[in-house]
């Protein structure tokens, strides 16, 4: 599926430890993950005081629930935290690992492509190469679009 990102996504979730998350519902003035797509992708985030994750997860419709797929950072020294009972919010973020940052005079892509994606339509795609696509990666170009390593 595809990697997808929405904007004022923010669910609340009692889940403890180190599993898939089950979501509660949209917090007030905010969509809940549904909009992100049954079986997507996307960048989230979970806190409950001094504990918090950002990652990569999948949400499922069924159950309405969020897997932890890809720690980017944690207050685990990046590894799944093992949160404790409490009320955690989850929402979709977009990290500053995965940003696009201009300033610097360059920009960085991975060189290895580690998860399926799709673009997305009337979009185009650039990389600067060589890229690696691991085995049973799959990317979706469209008719019509085009990705370009460079």
């Amino acid at each position: 599926m595809a990697l997808v990102l929405r904007d004022r996504v923010k669910e609340t979730t009692t889940t403890t430890g180190t599993g898939t998350v089950t979501l509660a519902g949209a917090s007030t003035g905010f969509q809940d993950f549904s909009v992100v797509g049954d079986g997507n992708t996307t960048y989230y985030t979970i806190v409950l005081g001094g504990e918090w994750e950002v990652g990569i997860g999948t949400y499922t419709a069924s159950g309405t629930t969020l897997s932890r797929d890809t720690v980017l950072e944690s207050s685990n020294s990046g590894s799944l935290v093992d949160f404790s009972a409490g009320t955690k919010d989850v929402f979709v973020t977009y990290p500053a690992e995965r940003s696009v940052i201009g300033g610097m005079g360059y920009i960085e892509n991975a060189a290895t492509i580690t998860q399926s994606s799709t673009l997305n339509a009337g979009h185009n795609a650039i990389s600067a190469g060589p890229v690696t696509i691991d085995d049973g990666v799959v990317i979706t170009v469209g008719a019509g679009q085009r990705w370009v390593i460079v």
